[in-house]
Protein backbone atom coordinates (compact mmCIF):
# COMPACT_ATOMS: atom_id res chain seq x y z
CA UNK A 1 0.00 0.00 0.00
CA UNK A 2 2.84 2.42 0.79
CA UNK A 3 4.26 1.87 -2.69
CA UNK A 4 0.90 2.72 -4.24
CA UNK A 5 0.57 5.86 -2.12
CA UNK A 6 4.07 6.90 -3.20
CA UNK A 7 3.16 6.39 -6.87
CA UNK A 8 -0.06 8.35 -6.41
CA UNK A 9 1.78 11.27 -4.81
CA UNK A 10 4.61 11.24 -7.32
CA UNK A 11 2.29 11.25 -10.34
CA UNK A 12 0.11 13.97 -8.82
CA UNK A 13 3.19 16.13 -8.29
CA UNK A 14 4.36 15.47 -11.86
CA UNK A 15 1.07 16.62 -13.36
CA UNK A 16 0.63 19.55 -10.97
CA UNK A 17 4.08 21.02 -11.55
CA UNK A 18 4.75 19.86 -15.11
CA UNK A 19 1.36 20.53 -16.69
CA UNK A 20 0.86 23.52 -14.39
CA UNK A 21 4.02 25.15 -15.72
CA UNK A 22 2.85 24.55 -19.28
CA UNK A 23 -0.53 26.12 -18.48
CA UNK A 24 1.10 29.15 -16.93
CA UNK A 25 3.92 29.94 -19.38
CA UNK A 26 2.68 28.30 -22.57
CA UNK A 27 4.54 25.91 -24.87
CA UNK A 28 5.01 27.93 -28.04
CA UNK A 29 8.36 26.86 -29.53
CA UNK A 30 8.79 30.26 -31.20
CA UNK A 31 8.77 31.93 -27.78
CA UNK A 32 11.45 29.64 -26.40
CA UNK A 33 11.33 30.42 -22.70
CA UNK A 34 7.99 28.79 -21.92
CA UNK A 35 8.95 25.78 -24.02
CA UNK A 36 12.18 25.22 -22.10
CA UNK A 37 10.63 25.98 -18.72
CA UNK A 38 8.02 23.28 -19.30
CA UNK A 39 10.67 20.74 -20.34
CA UNK A 40 12.69 21.57 -17.23
CA UNK A 41 9.64 21.38 -14.98
CA UNK A 42 8.89 17.80 -16.01
CA UNK A 43 12.53 16.78 -15.72
CA UNK A 44 13.10 18.42 -12.37
CA UNK A 45 9.99 16.80 -10.90
CA UNK A 46 11.46 13.40 -11.77
CA UNK A 47 14.73 14.35 -10.08
CA UNK A 48 12.94 15.51 -6.94
CA UNK A 49 10.55 12.58 -6.75
CA UNK A 50 13.32 10.06 -7.45
CA UNK A 51 15.05 11.13 -4.25
CA UNK A 52 11.73 11.51 -2.41
CA UNK A 53 9.77 8.31 -3.13
CA UNK A 54 12.32 6.36 -5.16
CA UNK A 55 13.39 4.31 -2.15
CA UNK A 56 9.74 3.40 -1.49
CA UNK A 57 8.24 2.56 -4.88
CA UNK A 58 11.07 3.00 -7.36
CA UNK A 59 9.47 6.28 -8.50
CA UNK A 60 7.96 4.97 -11.73
CA UNK A 61 5.10 7.53 -11.68
CA UNK A 62 4.44 6.42 -15.25
CA UNK A 63 2.56 3.30 -16.47
CA UNK A 64 4.96 2.96 -19.41
CA UNK A 65 7.93 2.78 -17.05
CA UNK A 66 6.09 0.21 -14.94
CA UNK A 67 5.47 -1.87 -18.08
CA UNK A 68 9.17 -1.76 -18.91
CA UNK A 69 10.04 -2.87 -15.39
CA UNK A 70 7.40 -5.64 -15.53
CA UNK A 71 8.74 -7.00 -18.82
CA UNK A 72 12.27 -6.85 -17.46
CA UNK A 73 11.30 -9.02 -14.50
CA UNK A 74 11.43 -6.25 -11.93
CA UNK A 75 7.84 -6.56 -10.71
CA UNK A 76 4.87 -8.93 -10.78
CA UNK A 77 1.70 -8.48 -12.85
CA UNK A 78 -0.49 -7.85 -9.80
CA UNK A 79 1.87 -5.14 -8.59
CA UNK A 80 1.94 -3.62 -12.07
CA UNK A 81 -1.85 -3.27 -12.13
CA UNK A 82 -1.81 -1.59 -8.72
CA UNK A 83 0.89 0.84 -9.85
CA UNK A 84 -1.03 1.82 -12.99
CA UNK A 85 -4.24 2.46 -11.06
CA UNK A 86 -2.40 4.56 -8.48
CA UNK A 87 -0.59 6.52 -11.20
CA UNK A 88 -3.79 7.28 -13.14
CA UNK A 89 -5.58 8.39 -9.97
CA UNK A 90 -2.59 10.55 -9.08
CA UNK A 91 -2.63 12.19 -12.50
CA UNK A 92 -6.34 12.86 -12.20
CA UNK A 93 -5.79 14.39 -8.75
CA UNK A 94 -2.97 16.57 -10.08
CA UNK A 95 -5.13 17.85 -12.93
CA UNK A 96 -7.94 18.47 -10.47
CA UNK A 97 -5.62 20.56 -8.31
CA UNK A 98 -4.72 22.64 -11.37
CA UNK A 99 -8.38 23.09 -12.25
CA UNK A 100 -9.02 24.41 -8.75
CA UNK A 101 -5.99 26.73 -8.71
CA UNK A 102 -6.53 28.21 -12.14
CA UNK A 103 -10.31 28.38 -11.68
CA UNK A 104 -10.27 30.04 -8.29
CA UNK A 105 -7.45 32.38 -9.27
CA UNK A 106 -8.94 33.30 -12.62
CA UNK A 107 -5.63 32.46 -14.33
CA UNK A 108 -5.64 31.82 -18.09
CA UNK A 109 -4.64 28.33 -19.19
CA UNK A 110 -2.28 29.03 -22.08
CA UNK A 111 -2.48 25.42 -23.28
CA UNK A 112 -6.26 25.46 -23.48
CA UNK A 113 -6.54 21.95 -22.04
CA UNK A 114 -4.82 21.66 -18.67
CA UNK A 115 -1.50 20.82 -20.31
CA UNK A 116 -2.99 17.85 -22.16
CA UNK A 117 -1.36 16.36 -25.23
CA UNK A 118 -2.58 16.86 -28.78
CA UNK A 119 -1.88 16.36 -32.47
CA UNK A 120 -2.51 19.91 -33.66
CA UNK A 121 1.17 20.74 -34.15
CA UNK A 122 1.57 17.79 -36.52
CA UNK A 123 -1.61 18.56 -38.48
CA UNK A 124 -3.66 15.95 -36.67
CA UNK A 125 -1.54 13.05 -37.95
CA UNK A 126 -2.20 10.00 -35.81
CA UNK A 127 0.67 8.11 -37.44
CA UNK A 128 3.13 10.89 -36.70
CA UNK A 129 1.87 11.21 -33.13
CA UNK A 130 2.25 7.50 -32.50
CA UNK A 131 5.74 7.49 -33.99
CA UNK A 132 6.85 10.44 -31.86
CA UNK A 133 5.55 8.84 -28.66
CA UNK A 134 6.97 5.40 -29.45
CA UNK A 135 10.44 6.79 -30.21
CA UNK A 136 10.61 9.19 -27.26
CA UNK A 137 9.28 6.62 -24.79
CA UNK A 138 11.70 4.03 -26.13
CA UNK A 139 14.61 6.38 -25.44
CA UNK A 140 13.30 7.33 -21.99
CA UNK A 141 12.52 3.80 -20.77
CA UNK A 142 15.70 2.33 -22.26
CA UNK A 143 17.65 4.91 -20.28
CA UNK A 144 15.77 4.05 -17.08
CA UNK A 145 16.40 0.33 -17.51
CA UNK A 146 20.08 0.97 -18.10
CA UNK A 147 20.50 3.40 -15.23
CA UNK A 148 18.65 1.22 -12.73
CA UNK A 149 20.41 -2.00 -13.74
CA UNK A 150 22.45 -3.56 -10.93
CA UNK A 151 25.42 -3.49 -13.27
CA UNK A 152 25.16 0.22 -14.00
CA UNK A 153 26.85 1.51 -10.86
CA UNK A 154 25.42 5.03 -11.14
CA UNK A 155 24.57 5.10 -7.44
CA UNK A 156 22.87 8.26 -6.24
CA UNK A 157 23.13 9.92 -9.67
CA UNK A 158 20.41 7.72 -11.20
CA UNK A 159 17.56 10.13 -10.47
CA UNK A 160 19.45 13.04 -12.00
CA UNK A 161 20.25 11.11 -15.18
CA UNK A 162 16.63 10.01 -15.61
CA UNK A 163 15.32 13.53 -14.96
CA UNK A 164 17.69 15.04 -17.51
CA UNK A 165 16.65 12.44 -20.07
CA UNK A 166 12.99 13.32 -19.56
CA UNK A 167 13.90 16.99 -20.06
CA UNK A 168 15.70 16.06 -23.28
CA UNK A 169 12.80 14.16 -24.81
CA UNK A 170 10.49 17.03 -23.89
CA UNK A 171 12.69 19.52 -25.74
CA UNK A 172 11.92 17.67 -28.98
CA UNK A 173 8.46 16.38 -28.18
CA UNK A 174 6.70 19.47 -26.82
CA UNK A 175 6.54 21.10 -30.25
CA UNK A 176 5.14 17.92 -31.80
CA UNK A 177 2.71 16.25 -29.38
CA UNK A 178 3.26 18.12 -26.14
CA UNK A 179 5.31 15.07 -25.07
CA UNK A 180 3.49 12.36 -23.21
CA UNK A 181 5.76 9.31 -22.81
CA UNK A 182 3.41 8.70 -19.88
CA UNK A 183 -0.19 7.43 -20.32
CA UNK A 184 -1.27 8.61 -16.86
CA UNK A 185 0.10 12.13 -17.42
CA UNK A 186 -1.98 12.31 -20.63
CA UNK A 187 -5.16 10.73 -19.28
CA UNK A 188 -5.55 12.90 -16.16
CA UNK A 189 -5.47 16.34 -17.85
CA UNK A 190 -7.55 15.07 -20.80
CA UNK A 191 -10.29 13.87 -18.45
CA UNK A 192 -10.34 17.13 -16.49
CA UNK A 193 -10.37 19.12 -19.75
CA UNK A 194 -13.38 17.08 -20.90
CA UNK A 195 -15.13 17.77 -17.59
CA UNK A 196 -14.60 21.46 -18.29
CA UNK A 197 -16.08 21.31 -21.79
CA UNK A 198 -12.99 20.70 -23.95
CA UNK A 199 -13.33 17.21 -25.44
CA UNK A 200 -10.55 17.52 -28.03
CA UNK A 201 -7.80 16.06 -25.79
CA UNK A 202 -9.86 13.04 -24.71
CA UNK A 203 -10.68 12.23 -28.34
CA UNK A 204 -7.04 11.52 -29.18
CA UNK A 205 -5.78 10.46 -25.75
CA UNK A 206 -5.56 6.85 -26.92
CA UNK A 207 -2.54 7.85 -29.04
CA UNK A 208 -0.75 8.89 -25.85
CA UNK A 209 -1.61 5.62 -24.17
CA UNK A 210 -0.78 3.22 -27.00
CA UNK A 211 2.37 5.03 -28.16
CA UNK A 212 4.14 5.08 -24.77
CA UNK A 213 3.19 1.48 -23.99
CA UNK A 214 4.57 0.29 -27.35
CA UNK A 215 7.75 2.32 -26.88
CA UNK A 216 8.24 0.94 -23.36
CA UNK A 217 7.68 -2.65 -24.51
CA UNK A 218 10.23 -2.25 -27.30
CA UNK A 219 12.73 -0.74 -24.85
CA UNK A 220 12.31 -3.69 -22.48
CA UNK A 221 12.82 -6.22 -25.26
CA UNK A 222 15.87 -4.42 -26.65
CA UNK A 223 17.47 -3.89 -23.24
CA UNK A 224 16.99 -7.53 -22.24
CA UNK A 225 18.67 -8.57 -25.48
CA UNK A 226 21.58 -6.16 -25.05
CA UNK A 227 22.08 -7.10 -21.41
CA UNK A 228 22.01 -10.80 -22.27
CA UNK A 229 24.50 -10.33 -25.07
CA UNK A 230 26.72 -8.34 -22.73
CA UNK A 231 26.69 -11.23 -20.27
Amino acid sequence: MKKLIAEFIGTAVLVTLGCGTAMLVGCDASQGSGYLLTALAFGLVIVGMAYCVGNISGCHINPAVSLGVLMSGGMKAKEFVGYVIAQCLGALAGAGILAAIFGLGGVTDKTGGFGSNGLGSINGSIAAGLLVEVVLTFIFVLTILGVTSKKAGHGSFGGLIIGLTLTLVHILGIGLTGTSVNPARSLGPAMVAAMNGNTDPIACVWVFIVGPFVGAALAAVVYKYLEKEND
